[in-house]
């Protein structure tokens, strides 16, 4: 779908990266920009993180505090379509390579900076992360245990959202490029982000109090809630739809059941209490069986390594391929994904491209 279209991406760890990752998925070429030591990410979990967020890239090694490097930047900006970057605002116009340096020699390009907090807010020039970004946009305050105390996420939210916001917004300034013929700069917030994907509980407090969302969808009721089983695991009920709850009840044969479909799910409601105890009578594996053979909207809550199984095969598009020490996690489905990707680069693997563009100048 983007055949043709060329991004050099100067960006580090995950944002960028996954980014510019799904946009090598979408058809791009990526061109990798990274130090003479690599990517900082190299350097990080035995390598395995780097590997899946920079499939499909070709890796060039510049050191952009030497000017001839920085050239040899510019001369690949001249010939791409998109720059993604992410280091700290102001960092870029110091290299001489923002948006207004690139602009002068390739006013068509789509430009996109990513940052914690934009390239001119209050905030732009801290230090933060991602548990930062989802503290501050209130996401973190809707993961809490029973105590209110927050959880801290295994998850980096704001790193994955800020990438698939990034690449909305890439794709767009393309297709207006296509009906206007100029490019556009991008100055893209992490928290942006996060705070789009909080719309419903931004609004709700805003005119009722209610400062969790939905009431209804943050496990107050017996038909939407995670329930303990037999052996210590979990399943989550979203039976909303009164048909879906009629035939759980149908099915564990409680027909009482039926008009307690939204009541709480407290300790004070009987009928709670009695959905606790049915849904300890059976094991986890018990109530998968259940859940595939009973239209109730129930599933197992799967841990990773169940998940990386689950998905590897047939029963559900394959989005995960496994080949003994090759792992791919599809970023959209597609029957051919898993022919098209190529393995991470290595550092400067592809520095003969930039040999090969010399001497087609001479």
């Amino acid at each position: 779908m983007l055949d043709g279209i060329k991004v050099i991406d100067f960006s580090h760890y995950l944002p960028g990266p996954f980014a510019s990752l799904r946009l090598g998925d979408l058809g791009a070429e990526v061109v990798k920009i990274e130090p003479k030591t690599g990517d900082m990410m190299r350097k990080l979990t035995d390598d395995c993180i780097f590997e899946a967020n920079n499939k499909n890239k070709k890796s060039i090694a510049l050191d952009l505090k030497n000017a001839q490097d920085v050239q040899i930047a510019q001369q690949l900006i001249r010939e791409a379509d998109v720059v993604i970057e992410s280091f700290r605002p102001g960092v870029m116009k110091r290299l001489r390579l923002s948006y207004e340096n690139v602009y002068a020699f390739n006013p068509s390009i789509v430009y996109c900076s990513i940052s914690g907090y934009g390239q001119h807010s209050r905030y732009a020039s801290f230090g933060s992360h991602d548990l930062n970004y989802m503290a501050l946009t209130g996401m973190l305050a809707q993961f809490k245990d029973e105590s209110g105390r927050p959880v801290h996420p295994t998850i980096t939210l704001a790193d994955f959202i800020g990438s698939i916001h990034a690449v909305e917004q890439i794709i767009a300034a393309l297709y207006a490029r296509e009906r206007t013929g100029k490019g556009r700069y991008i100055d893209l917030s992490l928290v942006d982000g996060l705070l789009s994907m909080m719309t419903n509980h931004i609004v709700l407090e805003h005119h009722t109090g209610q400062k969790n969302g939905i009431p209804i969808l943050a496990g107050t009721v017996v038909s939407y809630h995670l329930y303990e089983t037999k052996d210590g695991r979990y399943m989550a009920l979203a039976a909303l739809e009164a048909h879906f709850w009629r035939n759980f009840c149908d099915a564990v044969g409680k027909f009482e059941w039926y008009e307690g479909h939204l009541s709480a799910a407290c300790d004070d409601n009987p009928l709670f209490l009695d959905m606790k105890q049915l849904f300890r009578t059976k094991t986890f594996q018990q109530w998968i069986a259940f859940s595939e053979q009973v239209d109730c909207c129930l599933t197992p809550v799967l841990e990773t390594d169940e998940v990386k199984t689950q998905f590897a095969n047939n029963a559900y598009r394959k989005m995960i391929h496994i080949d003994n020490d090759r792992m791919e996690v599809a970023t959209r489905y597609d029957e051919h994904f898993f022919t098209k990707r190529t393995r991470a680069p290595k550092v400067n693997e592809h520095e003969h491209l930039l040999l090969t563009k010399e001497s087609d100048r001479e």
